[in-house]
């Protein structure tokens, strides 16, 4: 075993003297290589941690939306409905919710009005996302005016702008009290954008959904994995798209593994060629190369899956934060907690160290099976 090991720690140290003879070569593949990593891994573990984020706040949401549907567009609820939901067995509570879009012309950008019940908020105040306050100035206690559909100016004092540790949900969102939100959207009284239902038992989720239809036929109710599902669908998109952006980076680096498998420059050949002659066997060559080929792949891999975790978790990654974040005009800034998928790991590995490695091999194989004359030639 101590024969082996010391084995196989020369043929390391030959390896290392190998790449430092052509250490402009390997630099630049490494660069490359490290760079590739880099790209793809950060995509994978900052679209992972956003969805992880979202499940994390979606998992307080209610179980059931119940919208009206009218004409196959979203309605008003009407009085009585509240009180037909409370009735169907297995609903525990039921609550009328009051919410709509404002767009805000100053920033070029629509804002999620919601009511919020008068022991949180009073009339005349108003509590703002933490983008929202930071990209139009607003702290506590300032005031700010917007102009409703009907052209009356509403003025509001800011009551607290919302934790941030909310921000991928409340980065719009603005909360005002039931009164002045029925002012500002003249919405008649009884009548609400939607009713959040909670159930007795979780496992009768979809149950409780048919039975709402059968109920009130012009009611569609949205429960709350299917909103998880559309938030993974909306990041597993996004995520496609910039892979798409970076096929060509993709294909570089596919090319490059080619290049690498299609033949060994003269130099290499000629190396090979000596140590042949000087009573390596092919064994020897192959594990020699083999190492050469783990350096970089390993080296590369592990720098570029560090520096991606930096990028995604220290700096928030900036490169692709306008992509897969998705809002058009209010970013919000967000500490994302750090959570990597060991099957996403895994499959980078895969499809990055194993080809390379196994690249270097085929033409090493070709070479240390020649006789050592005719390689040299």
């Amino acid at each position: 075993m101590n024969l082996w090991l010391e084995k196989q720690q020369h043929l390391i140290d030959f390896t290392l003297a190998s790449l430092a003879r052509r250490k402009t070569k390997n630099i630049g593949l490494l660069i490359a290589y490290t760079l590739l990593v880099f790209v793809l891994a950060s995509l994978t573990l900052f679209s992972n941690a956003l969805r992880t984020e979202a499940q994390y706040v979606l998992a307080g949401s209610p179980e059931v939306i119940l919208q009206r549907m009218v004409a196959g567009r979203h309605d008003l609820i009407p009085p009585g409905y509240l009180d037909k939901i409370g009735r169907i067995r297995g609903v525990q509570k039921t609550q009328g919710r009051l919410w709509g879009y404002y767009y805000d012309a100053v920033l070029n950008a629509n804002y999620t009005f919601m009511a919020r019940p008068a022991s949180e908020i009073a009339d005349g105040q108003i509590m703002v996302g933490e983008t929202l306050a930071r990209e139009r100035g607003l702290a506590q206690q300032n005031t700010i005016s917007f102009r409703s559909y009907a052209g009356e100016l509403f003025t509001f004092e800011v009551a607290a702008v919302l934790s941030p540790d909310a921000e991928l949900l409340s980065a719009d969102l603005v909360l005002l009290s039931e009164n002045d939100f029925r002012r500002f959207f003249a919405y008649p009284d009884e009548h609400y954008t939607d009713i959040a239902l909670s159930v007795a038992n979780p496992l009768e989720v979809r149950n409780i959904a048919a039975k709402l239809t059968a109920t009130l036929p012009d009611s569609r109710p949205i429960l709350r994995e299917e909103v998880q599902r559309t938030y993974q669908s909306i990041f597993d998109w996004r995520e496609g798209i910039l892979l798409t952006v970076l096929a060509g980076a993709i294909l570089a680096f596919v090319i490059l593994s080619w290049e690498k498998a299609s033949g060994l420059s003269a130099e290499e050949k000629r190396e090979i060629g000596i140590l042949k002659a000087l009573g390596w066997d092919t064994g020897d060559v192959i594990r020699m190369k083999m190492w050469e080929g783990l350096l970089i792949s390993l080296t590369a891999f592990g720098g570029g899956f560090l520096a991606a975790y930096v990028h995604v978790f220290h700096f928030g990654a900036k490169l692709f934060e306008p992509v897969l974040k998705g809002w058009s005009v209010l970013y919000p800034k967000f500490t994302l907690l750090p959570a990597v998928d060991g099957l996403q790991v895994a499959t980078l590995f895969f499809f990055t160290v194993i080809p390379y490695t196994a690249a270097v091999l085929v033409p090493i194989w070709r070479a240390a099976i020649t006789d050592p004359d005719t390689v040299m030639r």
